[in-house]
């Protein structure tokens, strides 16, 4: 033995061993009983609260509260904590991780152009943003019959998800003849003369910003191309001009 630890590679080698059983030792006597029976608690019930409140109740219990994830469509009001993972009540270490996921509040739509439409259309249409086709009102009037000539709240309009959306509907007033020419891309002076030329004429002028298209360029019409007037009857153009989008604040109730 005593020539066995002279020799220098040796020495080394019992050393070592040494250390690795004091390891071992240490892991199954000390820290692993220390991570197996560390102390568990409750999980406190953070729904409804505030996002800071949520986070300062879990750290104050000796958890690590983290967002997981701010949804839309909640009915809580925004920055309340809807779900907690894991849930109230459950006995864990403290410590753990608790997942938050808080509301982002009500979801806001803008409502799509629904004048020229069918009713199907104008129905897939507000299904498609998540708004509801509302009340119908089968009106007489020069528009072609079972087209959409009105809608309850303009194009662009902020409505929240679910809420629902009247129109007026044509029910015609005779068959017109005159079929009505595509104007989309032209511009204003151009549409006019293309309507002349038709025996139909430029009613009403709709103006939408736009960065990207030159000023004064139809973006949309209604009636739309293809239906049929009457001689005289009037088209309504939606024109691009220069400016800035201001998003409104205010957000229509139904009736």
């Amino acid at each position: 033995m005593k020539k066995l630890l002279e020799n220098p590679i040796a020495k080394k080698i019992l050393i070592a061993l040494g250390i690795f059983i004091a390891t071992i030792l240490v892991f199954d006597n000390i820290l692993i009983p220390l991570y197996v029976s560390g102390t568990e608690t409750k999980v406190p019930n953070i729904i409804g609260m505030t996002e800071e409140e949520a986070i300062e109740a879990l750290e104050d219990a000796d958890f690590k509260p983290q967002v997981a994830d701010t949804s839309f469509g909640v009915s809580l009001p925004p920055g309340r904590v809807f779900l907690q993972k894991p849930e109230s009540g459950k006995i864990v270490k403290k410590g753990r991780t608790i997942f938050l996921f808080v509301s982002g509040g009500e979801q806001i739509i803008s409502v799509p152009l629904l004048k020229g439409k069918s009713i199907r259309d104008a129905r897939l249409s507000l299904e498609r943003t998540g708004l509801k086709l509302g009340k119908i009102d089968e009106v007489p009037s020069t528009s072609p019959k079972d087209m959409i000539f009105d809608q309850q709240f303009a194009e662009g309009t902020k409505l929240r998800k679910g809420q629902s959306v009247g129109v007026s509907v044509s029910i015609g007033k005779g068959a017109g003849n005159i079929i009505v020419p595509d104007l989309i891309g032209k511009s204003v002076t151009e549409a006019a003369k293309v309507l002349a030329d038709s025996s139909l004429k430029v009613g009403k002028i709709n103006y939408q910003i736009s960065n990207t298209l030159l000023p004064n360029t139809v973006l949309d019409q209604y009636p739309a191309p293809g239906n049929k007037l009457n001689s005289g009857n009037s088209v309504d153009l939606f024109i691009t001009k220069e400016g800035s989008i201001e998003e409104s604040e205010e957000f229509p109730e139904e009736n």
